[in-house]
């Protein structure tokens, strides 16, 4: 992305250059970027805004839909993985994480999850990412609000202000109108992951429902590649039945893409967006539950819904075979340092 000399960046440069102390920065992309292939064929989401930081617009898009959902689940992985490469393949690997304890209320006690967590980003890369995470909101309708929130927080604060809005949900919804869900009533892209979770869950309670998930408590049924797991932050839910008994009402939750389901490494990798700011794999540990199916164990949250896509199943090491692996095996020697977390390796050069 190149960015004119405005004031907005001139100010940022002089501050650069000023010898005062650097504060510490987090990092956006922990590696190396790796370009997007055009065998994932998608619009690169830059190319839906217009205008740099502080001026940026969104252009009016469509999502393409796949009538016959062939190739919906390989799509929704493939996506996903180029993403989290473009992002420079960062990784958290959630073993040893445990739920806050409750409060003295009897409420979990989340306090301690938001207090003073966010440091200053890279100036640089915020400019480097700031069309493609804006070109994940245009697939949300009437997002110009956000953008509008988005454009005064960079005037007022410069490129190392963070989204005012969380654009997680908007990620999963970039994803799935790029993978061909087709409309609202196929999938509900929205700001907050709890309108197409509600979705879910209706879908599982109608017969009539052209929803392409329908909800399950994790466990229930085998977890997929091209599936969602949810959480929840504000309620802390642990159980799909406690958000089924709050239909509608907002809540704070996060969703992330299976991409993987090892039960001989005995954990689920997934893929999500606004993931410390930025698009990263999480390595969820996992185990067999009652009925045989494996199942994320908690973590530093409960995740609640298992939202399983209406379609044929791939293989469970999806992301092992995704193209952007594939094309990194043949273009690199050596795995990135953070493939090891996930217990990932280079795929055999097939070039």
């Amino acid at each position: 992305m190149m960015l004119r000399k405005t004031p907005l960046l001139l100010a940022l440069f002089a501050a650069l250059a000023s010898g005062q102390p650097e504060q510490p920065r987090q990092r956006l992309m922990e590696q190396a970027s790796f370009a997007r292939i055009s065998t994932v064929a998608v619009t690169p989401p830059a190319e839906w805004v217009q205008g740099e930081p502080g001026q940026m617009q969104l252009k009016a898009r469509t999502c393409a839909a796949n009538p016959d959902l062939k190739g919906l689940r390989r799509r929704i992985v493939d996506i996903a993985v180029q993403e989290w490469a473009w992002f420079g393949f960062n990784v958290d690997d959630l073993h040893g994480q445990t739920p806050p304890a409750p409060s003295r209320n009897g409420n979990q006690n989340n306090q301690n999850n938001n207090a003073g967590r966010f440091p200053a980003l890279d100036p640089a890369e915020v400019a480097q990412v700031a069309d493609t995470i804006g070109g994940y909101w245009a697939a949300i309708p009437d997002a110009a609000w956000i953008w509008a929130r988005q454009n005064e927080a960079w005037q007022q604060s410069g490129l190392a202000a963070r989204w005012r809005d969380p654009w997680s949900a908007a990620f999963i919804s970039w994803v799935m109108c790029e993978s061909g869900t087709g409309g609202q009533q196929q999938f509900e892209r929205a700001i907050a992951h709890h309108s197409y979770i509600d979705q879910a869950i209706r879908a599982r309670d109608s017969e009539n429902s052209a929803a392409l998930f329908v909800a399950y408590q994790p466990g229930e049924q085998q977890i997929n590649p091209g599936d969602l797991l949810c959480s929840g932050l504000r309620p802390m839910y642990k159980t799909l039945a406690e958000r089924r008994n709050q239909l509608g009402v907002g809540a704070r939750t996060h969703c992330d893409i299976v991409v993987e389901v090892s039960e001989p490494a005995q954990q689920i990798l997934t893929i999500g967006g606004n993931v410390r700011a930025s698009v990263r794999m999480k390595v969820f540990p996992a185990a067999a539950g009652n009925g045989g199916q494996l199942a994320p164990l908690p973590t530093s949250r409960y995740i609640f819904a298992h939202l399983k896509l209406r379609t044929d199943t791939i293989t469970d090491d999806a992301v092992r075979n995704s193209p952007t692996l594939q094309a990194l095996g043949c273009t690199q020697s050596a795995a990135p340092a953070s493939f090891s977390t996930a217990k990932l390796e280079l795929p055999a050069s097939s070039c």
